[in-house]
Formats: structure tokens, C-alpha cells, sequence
């Protein structure tokens, strides 16, 4: 065991730290031999196990003091579990349909303990993959992120408030820079950790690293990460990060959450559903060209769009005579210069939405770290002719989104590419 108190936990130390853990213990029992565990952790930086026993579940999540998927030569702190948990109470609290509960948390052991999200919970990534749709995930996606954004921004709370837990989440530092790193540097300079599809997008990659347009786009989009602390974000809300069924949405592994702009995490969202837009031409047969799923998809795009401002938009008239210091309603005292406010603020976040995820798409295609949706294309031509189509949509879209005025032209242009 390190001086710290932590220790890794392997499927028998972990039967063990149940038995002696109260508040794990009384959802599983202290018969260690009526445990089932399995580790399930495909993720990039932590162990995950699955615990089921006749009395109850959950989920073991423990952080390591390095990237599991690139090995001990990457160290990264384990202090990320404790920011994870914390954003898990708060996310869970302000939205507890879309947040698993938190049953435990250990400090010094980096672990949490939390609900286990029992099958037919899959990854939305993989549900996506296997073309399955999913008709309340816009509905759902979107209330969990109106309420929690709204609620952890100065829309509703007082600078006092806000300033206490901007300073608290400002510990999340190194996995901050982790994100500095791969979204908004690493992709526009040659470094060891990016990848393509090589050969066929050698130049693409490479052109991607002389564009002097998108490099300013990309230092203004960073700009905005490190310095606008707007309010509580998820920090990695992609389609890896959620859990669902026909009818149920699970937000998980807030591990980078920190007081950051709005339009990373929609914009993160949204992106990763353009990526698997662009995917879906690889997983397509003679039988089926996929036509339809790509319909829901851009469906999915546009309605999250709507349905989230349309939900904001709600809980700030509600709320504008309430607490929050953004606008005083002292200033800001007639409808007209009210709906002015909201008309800018919410044009301004709809551009950031876009321009972070079109950022966050081209790191998934010439940086570190790809998503699945590319990867099991087994032809790699055809995988490439993919990607391209994919990067040339997002470089549009990053040094361009300004010109969009609604989410309706966004998917117009999503088209015009496709073609």
C-alpha cells in the first residue's frame, strides 16, 4: 500500500474492501462467496468492476495513478476520482432521472461505488454501431443537459456561490490540460500520440497542420475552455459516456468535470452523433444502405438542439426573478431587453456548441484516442473515405460556424458534404 492510503484492488482485495465497506456492504451482504465480480473497464484510464450478489449490485470504479491504455510511461492523478464523484452528486442531484446514484466514495482509495446499470443498458456508442434507434434520447440527453448547466451557472446562482465552486472543481486541473492537449494542440502539430488512417489520409492529416484558419479558430475555441468557467460541464459528454435502453438515458464518467463553457459538452454530444452520421456508410450492406438510421440520426441532432434550448430557455424565465447574477432584473426590466438577452446569449452558445464539436471530431480522426464507430469498419479505404468526409464537414464547420443561424442549416450542410 502507498503512504497515501491507496492501493489497487484486484477481484479478491475487492470482495474483501465490500465486507469491511458499510455502505457497499448493505446493498451486496458480507458473503464474500456469493460475489460475482467482473472487471469491465474498456475505458482508456480507470478500473471498472460489475459486483452482483442475491442481495443486491453496484458498480466499483477505481481510478489509477496513470493512463490504463497507454501504461505507467503516462502518469495522471488519481485525484480525478474524487471530481468525478463530486460531479456525480452534484449532475445526480439537479438531474436524478439521468445520473446513476452514488452509494460510496473513498478518497484516499481513488474508488467510488455506485448504481449498477443492469442490462438491457448498453454504451450508446455500441447502440449506435448496431443501428438501433433510440426515441427518447434527444428527450432525455437534452433535460440533463438543460438542468444541470442551467443550475450550476450565474442564470440561477450568486457570483458567491458560483466563485466557491469554480474554485473547488479548479483542482481538476491535469485532466483539464489532458483535454488541452488532445482536442485543441496535439492534432495541429506533429506528435507522437496522433494517428489516421494511413496511407489514405497522410494529406489530410498534414493539411489539417497548415491550416492557418482553423489554427486561429482552434486557439480561440481553447481560449474559451480554460478561460470561461460558465458553469458545471461533464468535460467528455461523449457516446461513450452515456448508458441506455428504449426508455432509459444514464449519464456516466464525469471524471473530467470541471466549471467550463456550455457548448463543450453539447457540442461534444452533438459531434459524436456527426460522427457516427459519417460512420454509417462503412457499416452498410447490399441489403441495407442505412438510409433510414442516418435519417433518425440527423433527427437526433437536430432535436437534442431544439429540445435543449427550448428547456433552458424554460427554466430561465422561470427563475429570472430568483437568485442568479447574470442579468439583474433591475437592469434588465422590460420583455424586449429581456428577450434580446436570451436571443444573444443562447445565439452565442449555439456557435461555441458547434465549434467545439467540430473540434472535438477532428481530434477523433487525425489525434490520439478514436472511436469505434470509424475503427470496426474492417475496409480501411472505405473507413478513410469515411474520416474524410467527416474532417471536411468539421473544418467547415469550425472556421464557418459563425454563418449558422439554427441548428436546421448545421444539418443542411451535414447533407451537402455527405452527397
Amino acid at each position: 500500500m502507498a503512504s497515501d492510503g491507496f492501493r489497487p484492488l484486484d477481484e479478491k482485495s475487492l470482495a474483501e474492501y465490500i465486507k469491511a465497506t458499510p455502505s457497499l456492504s448493505s446493498k451486496l451482504g458480507n458473503q464474500i462467496d456469493d460475489f460475482q465480480i467482473k472487471e469491465v473497464g474498456d475505458g482508456n484510464l480507470n478500473f471498472v468492476y460489475i459486483v452482483t450478489s442475491p442481495s443486491g449490485s453496484c458498480v466499483i470504479k477505481q481510478a489509477l495513478p496513470y493512463i490504463r491504455c497507454i501504461g505507467e510511461s503516462w502518469s495522471m492523478t488519481k485525484e480525478r476520482a474524487y471530481f468525478e464523484a463530486l460531479a456525480l452528486k452534484e449532475h445526480g442531484r439537479l438531474c436524478p432521472d439521468h445520473v446513476p446514484e452514488v452509494y460510496h466514495f473513498d478518497r484516499a482509495m481513488s474508488l467510488i461505488g455506485m448504481r449498477y446499470l443492469e442490462p438491457p443498458h448498453i454504451i450508446l456508442r455500441k447502440g449506435l454501431i448496431a443501428g438501433i434507434e433510440y426515441p427518447l434520447l434527444a428527450e432525455h440527453i437534452s433535460e440533463y443537459m438543460a438542468r444541470t448547466l442551467f443550475f450550476t451557472s450565474l442564470l440561477y446562482r450568486t457570483t458567491t456561490e458560483h466563485k466557491q465552486s469554480v474554485a473547488e472543481f479548479c483542482g481538476n486541473v491535469e485532466l483539464c490540460r489532458l483535454t488541452e492537449q488532445v482536442v485543441f494542440s496535439d492534432p495541429y502539430k506533429v506528435s507522437q500520440y496522433n494517428h489516421w488512417t494511413s496511407p489514405y489520409l497522410d494529406r489530410d492529416a498534414e493539411a489539417v497542420r497548415e491550416d492557418n484558419t482553423l489554427k486561429l479558430e482552434v486557439a480561440e475555441l481553447k481560449s474559451i475552455f480554460c478561460e470561461r468557467a460558465q458553469a458545471l460541464i461533464h468535460g467528455d459528454l461523449r457516446t461513450s459516456s452515456v448508458m441506455v435502453t428504449s426508455d432509459s438515458t444514464q449519464v456516466i464518467d464525469p471524471e473530467f468535470a470541471f466549471y467550463g463553457p456550455m457548448g463543450f459538452d453539447i457540442g461534444a454530444f452533438i459531434g459524436n452523433l456527426i460522427l457516427a452520421f459519417f460512420a454509417r456508410d462503412g457499416h452498410a450492406d447490399p441489403k441495407n444502405d442505412r438510409k433510414a438510421y442516418k435519417d433518425w440520426l440527423l433527427r437526433t441532432i437536430e432535436e437534442t438542439w431544439n429540445l435543449f434550448q427550448k428547456k433552458f430557455t424554460a427554466l430561465w424565465d422561470k427563475h429570472k426573478d430568483g437568485f442568479g447574477e447574470a442579468y439583474l432584473p433591475a437592469i434588465y426590466n422590460n420583455p424586449q431587453l429581456q428577450q434580446l438577452v436570451k436571443q444573444k446569449y443562447m445565439s452565442d452558445l449555439f456557435h461555441d456548441t458547434l465549434g467545439f464539436g467540430a473540434a472535438k471530431m477532428i481530434r477523433r480522426i487525425v489525434g490520439v484516442g478514436h472511436v469505434e464507430d470509424f475503427e470496426s469498419i474492417a475496409d480501411t479505404g472505405i473507413r478513410a473515405d469515411c474520416e474524410r468526409r467527416a474532417l471536411n464537414f468539421a473544418k467547415l464547420l469550425l472556421t464557418e460556424r459563425r454563418k449558422f443561424q439554427g441548428i436546421t442549416e448545421a444539418i443542411s450542410a451535414i447533407q451537402k458534404v455527405h452527397s
